[in-house]
Order: structure tokens, then sequence, then C-alpha cells
């Protein structure tokens, strides 16, 4: 049993999401900069060159900060502020990464499915893939908010646990 308050779970999450949003208001920045002073405009990509895009600017780069964070750290910046640390059954990297992969997985999914939904007149693929993000963003969420351990999908598989410091 873990005794964390919905609370600081929710503080958690908020603060992360911040974060989330700070590094892609950033990031959004940057790449009008870059469209509108070296492209001269915002060129057209394939369903493939913006899935690329996505995922190696916004999802990979997100799951290696926070499993820095998560391993070196002992969680993310949301943890710290909420009064929570991650503990690891075996302190290892892959570990860590194994979490954040599987805790980002609902958004590279959301990208994956509305990605291919405008190239595609949102067919039934992209609705199935985007809605199967939304499923499990919703199972891990409840999963770490409502379970008597607090442990989501990751870190059941990775062997961590999110504890009150």
């Amino acid at each position: 049993m873990n005794n964390i308050p919905i609370k600081n779970r929710l503080i958690e999450l908020l603060v992360d999401y911040l974060i989330i949003i700070a590094y892609l208001v950033m990031l959004l920045i940057v790449n009008l900069g870059i469209n509108f002073l070296i492209f001269k405009g915002i060129p057209e990509y394939t369903e493939i060159q913006a899935q690329l895009i996505a995922t190696l600017t916004s999802v990979i780069p997100i799951i290696l900060i926070f499993s820095y964070l998560d391993y070196f750290k002992k969680g993310s910046i949301g943890k710290r502020v909420s009064g929570l640390k991650l503990t690891y059954t075996n302190h290892r990297f892959s570990s860590s990464l194994l979490r954040n992969i599987i805790k980002f997985m609902p958004w590279q999914l959301g990208h994956v499915g509305v990605i291919h939904g405008v190239y595609s007149d949102f067919d039934l693929t992209a609705i199935i893939i985007a809605n199967s993000g939304t499923f499990l963003g919703l199972v891990l969420l409840f999963m770490g908010l409502f379970r008597k351990d607090k442990r989501h999908l990751g870190d059941l598989i990775a062997g961590t646990k999110v504890k009150l410091q």
C-alpha cells in the first residue's frame, strides 16, 4: 500500500505538464523561426516526414529528459515539487527509460493517429490509433491515482515505485 494523496499526484502531473508545454512552445518558436527565416514559409511535409518530426523533436527528447531526471534525480521536477520520489527494484537507466517509454506511449499514439488522420481524412486507422492512445493514457492515469500502490503500467514493468519523500 502507498499512502500518496491524490493531491500530490495531481500537483506532480500539473507541474510536469506545464514543463512539457513550455518545451513545446519553445520548440514551436524555434520551428517557426527556421521555417520563416530559412524556408520563407512552412514547407509541405509528407506523412512520414511529419511523423518523424513529431517523434524526434518532441516525444523522444521528453522521454530522454524524464528518464534522466528519474534515474539521476529520483524523479521529475513535478515529483520533487509535490514531495514525491521514484524508487527502483533495480536502479538501472534502462528501467527508467522503459518506464518513460510506456508513460509517454499515449502521447506518441496520439501524434501518430492525428498526423495520419490529417493525411487520410481521419480514416478508421487514424481513429483507432488516436483512441488507443487516449485509452492507454486513461489507464495509466487511473492506475497512478487509484491503485493501492499508486503504480502505473510503466512502474509495474520497470520495477519502479513512486513514494512520498
